[in-house]
């Protein structure tokens, strides 16, 4: 009788919010994870990944030699890595390499986004970040996928800023139709599991928990909350780049991974309807429940009756 060896997974970036929510997902689908850290992980952080079921080994992440030693015999290796161009570039393009080193024959990069592949350089910064280190990888030897989600579905009602409950209304820019893309981190998580024990994925993957308008919103809070939400107009896309091109001046903020101005670099996008999800791929791994906007909605505090 042959006994099928659990797949080995690598992934940097576990110690995050993102990261550990994949490697929760791995283990539950019954792969073996090798978690990839800094020296310096806290020890409360490694003993979460070790509650968990994760093999953690530290590594110097600019140690190309080491990073692929870590890596050696994995199945895939996932990046669950965010930040600026020191990391988007730099130090995931160090495990990129390391895994070709490794002779890994998967990878999975850290494009957790809206579909950036079908907009135009110079508009979002984060965006420019992940299609300069795509480049790369298709240059690479190794079968690489990204994943594509949308907006993260958790940050609806929190940090992103366009439902306010004080006033009843959901603020939108240009269209109150334009669909916009939104995914749990722990739908992406579980489908980024799945993608990662899948030998044969394609380059891009696109998956959207929901995808909704600014109009079916208030709809939706209206419903849940027992108050009267309305959609409210609050500028067309060429004033909301003026707005960005204002904020960049006054607050720059060119060392913070997500300043105020790229929020609404991201807002022009999903309204401008370039970044929509199409087609999506959500059907490729069956047995998986999406959380919908309005269940994300009437989870919150905020806005129930």
């Amino acid at each position: 009788m042959v006994v099928n060896e659990p797949q080995i997974i690598a992934i940097a970036g576990a110690g995050g919010d993102l990261g550990g929510r994949i490697v929760k997902a791995l283990i539950k689908r019954g792969a073996r994870v090798r978690a990839i850290v800094r020296p310096g992980m806290t020890a409360a952080d490694g003993a979460t990944l070790t509650a968990l079921g994760a093999e953690i080994v530290a590594v110097d992440p600019a140690d190309l030699k080491a990073m692929a030693t870590a890596m050696a015999g994995s199945d895939c290796v996932i990046s669950a890595l965010n930040g600026l161009g020191d990391v988007v570039i730099d130090r995931q393009g160090v495990l990129l390499d390391a895994a070709v080193a490794a002779g890994v024959p998967r990878f999975i990069p850290s494009d957790f986004a809206a579909d950036f592949t079908k907009t135009r350089p110079g508009l979002n910064r984060n965006f420019d970040l992940r299609r300069t280190f795509m480049a790369r990888a298709d240059q690479a030897p190794i079968k690489v996928t990204s994943i594509l989600n949308g907006a993260f579905m958790d940050m609806l009602g929190a940090e992103m800023p366009i439902i306010q409950p004080g006033i009843h209304r959901v603020l939108y820019w240009h269209d109150a139709d334009q669909l916009l893309d939104f995914t749990t981190k722990n739908n992406v998580a579980d489908y980024t599991a799945a993608a990662a024990l899948d030998p044969v994925t394609p380059r891009l993957l696109r998956i959207a928990g929901d995808s909704v308008s600014v109009r079916s919103m208030a709809a939706t809070l209206s419903e849940v909350s027992g108050q009267r939400y309305r959609p409210l107009w609050v500028g067309s896309l060429a004033m909301l780049g003026a707005m960005i091109g204002l904020a960049k001046r006054i607050a720059p903020q060119a060392d913070a991974p997500f300043p105020a101005w790229q929020g609404m670099q991201y807002m022009r996008d999903q309204f401008g309807g370039d970044v929509q999800l199409t087609p999506l791929d959500n059907a490729r791994y069956p047995g998986m429940t999406w959380t919908s906007v309005r269940q994300h909605l009437a989870g919150l505090k905020a806005f129930q009756a």
